[in-house]
């Protein structure tokens, strides 16, 4: 068992391509960030070897004209809902961008002899334990690795995401995703839970 790193970077690179393109509409719109940020990926049946990356959220931006960027001067990107960002930034937190991390792992088949001996009976498959297990922390890592270069404090929202993307069963990618965050000037504090959000400025 082992990674493909040729798989890993080229899913990885193009989540970031996706990303950067909807970052630099967002941009063109003058807004401060980008919510509700989801990730997909579509398959066509023209293209049987081929994927499309999308990447879609909703731009913000502050009515008083306070600039909420990412430290890079872009909009920030979050996967977090309109609710969830809205009490992120009431308990005195705010992202400044979206970090992820993939790993796509491939699991080594048992061998016969081994199969033949574990027949009609519930045992451990070991080699996939160790090989999920070493996958999982992998996109874990590179997800937190991202958070410390943009010096943030913490990741919410965090989402790990498990698919073989019809590779088959024995290949499998992790993915990691999740909000980094840092604490806003004004300090932070966990206010009283409200009953209603209001949608309107009224």
């Amino acid at each position: 068992s082992q990674e493909m790193g040729v798989l890993s970077q080229a899913m990885y690179g193009a989540r970031e391509l996706a990303m950067t393109r909807m970052e630099e509409e967002a941009d063109q719109l003058g807004a401060d960030g980008i919510v509700g940020v989801r990730l997909d990926i579509g398959r066509y049946e023209w293209g049987e070897n081929l994927a499309e990356f999308i990447a879609i959220g909703t731009a913000v931006k502050h009515r008083e004209g306070v600039l909420h960027r990412a430290p890079s001067g872009r909009p920030f990107t979050s996967d977090l809902s309109g609710q969830d960002f809205w009490t992120l930034l009431n308990t005195g937190y705010r992202p400044v961008g979206m970090v992820m991390g993939s790993c796509v792992y491939h699991v080594a088949h048992q061998g016969m002899l081994q199969a033949m001996k574990q027949a009609g009976r519930n045992v451990e498959m070991p080699n996939f334990t160790q090989a999920l297990y070493e996958a999982r922390e992998l996109a874990m890592e590179r997800m937190q690795k991202e958070a410390e270069e943009l010096q943030a404090q913490g990741i919410v929202g965090v989402q790990l995401q498990e698919k073989s993307h019809g590779w088959g069963s024995h290949i499998i990618e992790f993915f990691a995703v999740g909000t980094a965050v840092i604490p806003s000037e004004g300090g932070h504090a966990i206010p009283p839970p409200s009953p209603v959000l209001s949608l309107n400025d009224r």
